[in-house]
């Protein structure tokens, strides 16, 4: 790799060919495996719409599976989340 000039329009230093080219690929890949999961994600969310019983501490309810999904999703995210502050503070 040779030291190279920084391009004024990307904020960041200027790309060889052959490294722009691998770059531009590696950006496509990443748009087109974005668009495969949004798709997967979407026909998901389509497919698990019926209304499931949600049973709480203190009364029960009634809503469609993909809200329920997405929460129990969101609340494993948040405790990983602080498990890992946690864990990493010990450290």
């Amino acid at each position: 790799m040779s030291a190279a000039t920084d391009d004024p329009g990307s904020g960041g230093p200027a790309l060889e060919p052959g490294e722009r080219t691998r770059a531009r690929k590696r950006d496509q890949a990443r748009t087109l495996a974005l668009l495969v999961l949004a798709v997967l994600i979407t026909l998901f969310a389509v497919l698990n719409t019926e209304k499931v019983s949600v049973n709480w501490i203190v009364g029960s309810g009634h809503a469609p599976l993909i809200i329920v999904i997405v929460i129990s999703l969101l609340v494993g995210v948040i405790l990983t989340h602080f498990a890992q502050r946690r864990a990493s503070k010990r450290r």
